[in-house]
Order: C-alpha cells, then structure tokens, then sequence
C-alpha cells in the first residue's frame, strides 16, 4: 500500500471512530463500580431505587448506548426488568450494544411532582456516567402507559439529553417543562385503548411533529378488528425523525396483530429498536 494510501485509511478510521470519543462520557476507561444489580440514591431526601444491566462482555472502553425504562402504572422497576421481554423486549435485540436501566416510580407511578422524577433521571445519568463509559450522544427512554408519559416529559425537560424517546400508548400525566426543542420521537397508540385514548397518544405526536419542524402528512388509522397497524414516518427537520403507528387493540404495551399482548413476539420491538439504532 502506498503512503498516500495509508495516510487515507488512518484518516478514514479516525473519522468513524471520532464522533464516538468525543461523545465519550468520564466513565470511559475507568475500572466501573456500578455493575449489573439494584442500586439506591437519595433524591430530593427521598430514597429511589433502579436496576442497571450492563452487557455481559462490558468494555470499559467502549461507549455504549444508555437505555431507560420507567414502568407503566402500579408496576415497579422489577416488572420492566423482568418478564417474557425485559426493558420492552428491546434488551433482547441489543446484543450487547446498550446499557439499561430500570427506575421505579414513586407510589408505582411518575406523578413528577415538582420534576422530583426529572431530577431523579439527571442524577442517574451523571451517576452513571461518571461511573460507565456511555455514549453520551447516545441517551434514549422508552415506557408504556405512565412510563410513556415520564418518556414524554423527559423529551420535554431534557431535549438536550435524551436523543430520541419512545411513547407506548401514553398521554401527558407526567407533565412537560419545556417542549420546544426537537427530541427524535417513536409513538404507537391502540384505535380501541380504553385506558388513555386514542386521542390523548395523538396529542403527543402531534406535539412532536410541531417541535421537530415535520411537514404535515395523513396518519391512517387501521378499523376496528382490522388485526393490522398502520406506521406513518414524517418528514422532519434533519436528525429528529417521528414515527407514528395505530394498531387495532386495547391499552397494551407489546400488541400483536391478533389483537392483543404479543409478548417477545410483539412487531412493536423490532420497530422501536430500529428507530433507536438508526442513531449512532
């Protein structure tokens, strides 16, 4: 190979390595002490627990992918960690790409009182980080119902932190401080939720597709008993994507096409997934 040759191959390795390092948070090289398990810490005098995963071949020169999920309502953080499909069956898909975290709510929800729960989020991202070598550029949440909400909140309050969020069937409970700036944005929503309507999910979307300057565009809704969903992609200001998508069912955070809970086989994971991976 000659010099020049060379010189352009060093040059190129260093321009896909870059983005990555420069967005490399304090954690990176250090020996961790977080290591997968529940943690505690003290918030506003108030105790708050989570879970942390990290990838079961953790490099502590490699930055990872930070991935929360708050639970839905009259759950705890052990219900998204645990079960067929753990952190929203996105766990499963990752191959050790991402680090998770599983926060529990208080009272089983994310009321956010007085952005109690935002300021939980802020310190787990700064504990975490200075702890585990995270992508800081690279920052997602992802819940159903409440936990949606508490997603939806953290895109308002947080733009500058969280790259993208997803909304599984969720509404504005937790409050939204904020919401000007464009946060990447995943929403599905069920045609026949009983819980939080249908209505209320499109309020959400709707919100998004104003903050992240998407041209406007006809969401078509599957019928009732259809046993289809229907995703609309928008057309948005560069890097701050929205997906939409209706499905026939109920309020239920991982549907299949047959009207109910799919479970691990739910169409909704591979869906999330790609919306979160698209980033890097």
């Amino acid at each position: 190979m000659s010099q020049p040759s060379r010189l352009l191959s060093l040059l190129t390795a260093l321009l896909l390595i870059l983005p990555s390092a420069l967005a490399a948070t304090a954690g990176c090289g250090k020996t961790n002490s977080i290591t997968s398990g529940s943690r505690t810490m003290t918030v506003n005098n108030k105790n708050r627990r989570y879970i942390v995963r990290l990838p079961s071949n953790y490099d502590k020169n490699r930055p990872y992918r930070l991935i929360f999920g708050p639970h839905w309502r009259d759950a705890d953080y052990q219900a998204v960690d645990g079960g067929s499909a753990p952190y929203y069956g996105l766990k499963a898909l990752s191959n050790n790409s991402a680090i998770f975290v599983a926060p529990d709510g208080l009272n089983k929800g994310w009321a956010n009182s007085g952005g109690e729960d935002v300021t939980f989020f802020d310190q787990m991202v700064k504990a975490l980080s200075d702890d585990l070598c995270i992508n800081e550029k690279l920052i997602f949440s992802l819940g159903f119902s409440y936990g949606a909400a508490m997603s939806y909140s953290l895109a308002c309050s947080r733009p500058n932190v969280f790259r993208a969020v997803a909304a599984l069937s969720g509404a504005t409970l937790s409050g939204c401080s904020g919401g000007t700036e464009p946060v990447a944005f995943y929403s599905q929503h069920g045609v026949r939720d009983s819980v939080l309507n249908l209505s209320m999910g499109k309020q959400l979307r709707d919100s998004m597709l104003k903050r992240n300057g998407c041209a406007s565009k006809n969401a078509p809704e599957p019928a009732r008993n259809s046993r289809q969903h229907i995703k609309t992609e928008y057309s948005c200001k560069e890097g701050y994507p929205v997906t939409f998508v209706a499905f026939d069912g109920d309020h239920v955070a991982l549907p299949n096409d047959q009207g109910g809970d799919g479970g691990a086989g739910s169409w909704s994971i591979p869906e999330v997934w790609k919306f979160f991976s698209q980033f890097t």
